[in-house]
């Protein structure tokens, strides 16, 4: 039962606050509508972060003991209300869960502070302060909002006298001391966060596709890729008034990827990040736009300046190499032990290097060094978290700290050493927002960084009327979809990568995979009792697995340390077809072609002909099987009655599925302006467009991603909206 306790005035989480005495909602600074009812029920799960709060308890406090209404509906309707104006969902909840005929539970991080309206609406720059809750507050911080609380229970008297006294001497002690150390010592509350960008776009990326997300700064500006047109575009944010201006650049560096900025910060290391190719060109480009340069005829899949500015370090394969730009000569300058080099930085002396390495194979990131001298890289931090997750560091301008980004408290934050040591991080955030992709200012200890707040929803298209729908049911946080022949079935992996089934009308939910392997896409066998699935396990290499439509273990069908995937059923349901994956989801030596297993025998043939090809899909009747090229340019038919292979479209292509008859392949033409869908007729691969990037409501869609089609064939997307948006720290002030 709910306390009679005086809660505080204000409540945040996330980039929300409520104020409790007004009744009102707001999302950085910006008011929310939310109706009574549904309001004094967020309030009562804000009373308890954290707790299960029963049904019981939510009809006695908000309705009454004497209700006549319909409860259980209206209790459902109100939480679908906050739901929709906190963009929650059931299926993925990151503030309100269900548990099922219990009742709910606020499951973010809460802070509460009881300050004045005078107060809050002071500070005219929004602010999240009291890591951890991130809230962008219209007022100013004050110690009781500094860290994370849940509302006190009533003390008795005695136990207050006693908080009082400690606090007094606390005082007292301090007072003493205060001379000696007091403008020396840090703080030890949390910093301030202050909110730059308000527009959601700003581009998070794609890591599991070797696309770290960065920003650099001039001291005036930050430069960073924002979403536009869906794609990734290079943008400039005015430090101060967080004014985002698109950087014109010329047509060759489409989607560009930052690198790094010149010591001076006129100029700007750009890649391509549109083509899967992961070695590409380098340019230069003035921090203006316009112009570029190619630097000689170098591909590589990350770089960085020189200290001096006179050269670029840059990272392809396992090599790192410097090239020099008065005479274009490159020289070798290390070579890893393993893995790929990306986020490579220098201190300000110049004198050691810090980088990210990722490991191809079981797609971990991990911090290495080398100093200047003997270029000789190690690992930093080895063993701290494990699975690695440490990545992407910056140096402050003095060298007084590395900032970069962990998991290691299980949620993508900030940390930092001090100075070169390579031990004790210290965290600096703390959730619920991720945190990525920290860069130093040029003086001071202010660090700009991503705060990735991603709301994205399945829609279906409409042919009725020529545009995306919301699904607005089970599915709105699927990742990609697979109906049964028998359309009696579907089956998804949620955006947490867990595998779920259900009747197409949504009942009989059930997960099917452990919380622990982490699923990318799944396909039913030809008799609806299986499914074939591409997962793998933390610090390990995609493998392919069946599991029974029911539940159980699932069942690994290869016993190697290489990545495999995309396993497609052959029409007896007999055997499976895969393929190896795409540089960027894992570059490593050894063959990439396409391979059958027999799921009786456990042999393993080769597909003839098959070599540079990935992503089969074996057609329903079993005649064909459609591949894509490595560089995800062509589609390809391979017919098994006549064993040869015919290239029926030539295009950009992503995410092949085939249509319930077997007569046509969806694709999805991700390098095209447009982003169209299309239509591939088998075998003679006409293209008939059936959506493209215009079918969104205008405004609304960031970018978009194929994920499958219905039974009667149409196109399934998953819609983004917003992205993130960049946020300072000064670790200075507290």
């Amino acid at each position: 039962m709910f306390q009679s306790i005086e809660p505080p005035t204000k409540t945040a989480f996330g980039l929300y606050e409520v104020d409790l005495q007004t009744g009102e909602l707001w999302k950085a600074g910006r008011r929310i509508k939310l109706q009574t009812q549904p309001f004094k029920v967020l309030a009562a799960l804000l009373e308890r972060p954290g707790e299960i709060v029963t049904r019981d308890d939510l009809q006695l406090r908000v309705w009454g003991p004497d209700t006549t209404v319909d409860f259980d509906h209206s209790l459902g309707t109100a939480i679908n209300k906050i739901r929709e104006a906190l963009g929650d969902s059931a299926e993925n909840p990151r503030f309100v869960e269900t548990l099922a005929r219990r009742g709910y539970r606020f499951i973010a991080p809460v802070t509460h502070s009881p300050i004045s309206d005078a107060a809050a609406r002071a500070a005219g720059t929004q602010e999240l302060s009291g890591v951890p809750a991130r809230a962008s507050d219209p007022w100013p911080a004050t110690p009781a909002a500094m860290a994370p609380v849940v509302l006190a229970r009533a003390l008795t008297k005695r136990r207050t006298i006693l908080v009082a006294s400690v606090c007094l001497l606390g005082l007292m002690v301090a007072a003493a001391t205060g001379y000696y150390i007091g403008s020396s010592r840090e703080s030890d509350g949390p910093a301030r966060i202050t909110q730059i960008t308000q527009n959601g776009r700003i581009s998070p990326g794609a890591p599991s596709m070797e696309n770290l997300p960065a920003a650099v700064t001039d001291g005036i500006h930050l430069y960073a890729s924002v979403i536009s047109g869906g794609r990734a575009a290079l943008s400039q944010v005015s430090v101060n008034l967080g004014d985002v201006q698109l950087v014109p650049l010329p047509s060759e560096i489409a989607s560009p990827s930052l690198g790094d900025i010149s010591p001076d910060g006129s100029r700007l290391l750009l890649r391509s990040h549109l083509s899967p190719e992961s070695e590409q060109p380098l340019w230069v480009v003035p921090t203006t736009g316009g112009s570029a340069l190619r630097v000689g005829n170098i591909l590589a899949h990350d770089a960085t300046w020189m200290p001096d500015g006179n050269g670029i370090l840059y990272a392809a394969g396992g090599q790192l190499a410097v090239t020099h730009l008065q005479d274009g000569t490159s020289t070798p300058f290390a070579t890893l032990p393993h893995g790929r080099a990306l986020w490579m930085r220098w201190s300000p002396s110049g004198d050691l290097l810090r980088f990210t390495v990722l490991d191809p194979i079981d797609h971990t990131l991990s911090l290495w060094e080398l100093s200047s001298k003997d270029h000789t890289p190690h690992p930093i931090l080895a063993g701290w978290t494990n699975p690695a997750s440490e990545c992407c560091g910056t140096w402050t301008h003095d060298g007084k700290y590395y900032v970069f980004q962990s998991s290691h408290g299980g949620n993508p934050d900030l940390w930092r050493l001090d100075g070169a040591r390579t031990s004790g991080p210290v965290q600096i955030t703390n959730g619920p927002l991720s945190f990525q992709a920290p860069v130093a200012d040029r003086t001071g200890h202010r660090i700009f960084f991503l705060g990735l707040d991603s709301r994205s929803e399945t829609q279906q298209f409409d042919p009725k009327i020529g545009e995306f729908i919301p699904t607005h049911n089970f599915l709105s946080a699927a990742s990609r979809i697979s109906f049964s022949r028998d359309r009696e079935w579907v089956a998804w992996p949620d955006l947490n990568g867990h595998l779920w089934r259900a009747r197409v009308n949504g009942t009989e939910k059930i997960q099917l995979t452990p919380d622990s392997l982490q699923v990318f896409l799944a396909y039913w066998s030809p008799d609806g009792h299986q499914l074939a699935i591409m997962a793998r396990e933390p610090g390990k290499a995609w493998q392919i697995y069946r599991i029974s439509a029911d539940g159980g273990e699932p069942e690994r069908l290869l016993q190697e340390d290489r990545n495999a995937g995309d396993p497609s059923w052959s029409a007896d349901g007999q055997s499976v077809v895969f393929g190896r994956v795409t540089d960027l989801m894992g570059k490593e030596n050894g063959p990439r072609n396409l391979q059958i297993l027999n799921l009786t025998t456990h042999q393993i043939t080769q597909v003839p002909g098959s070599d540079g090809l990935f992503s089969p899909r074996w057609s329903p009747d079993g005649r064909y099987i459609a591949a894509l090229t490595l560089d995800q340019r062509r589609l390809l038919l391979y017919d098994g009655t006549a064993h040869s292979w015919t290239t029926i479209a030539t295009t950009s292509v992503a995410d092949p599925v085939w249509s319930a008859d077997g007569k046509a392949i969806y694709i999805h033409a991700f390098m095209v302006d447009t982003q169209p869908i299309y239509r591939v007729s088998v075998p003679d691969g006409h293209l008939d467009e059936v959506a493209n990037l215009s079918a969104f409501r205008a405004g609304d869609t960031a970018d978009y991603f194929f994920v499958g089609i219905t039974p009667d064939n149409l196109p399934l997307v998953r819609a983004r909206t917003s992205t993130g948006n960049l946020y300072s720290l000064d670790m200075d002030k507290r």
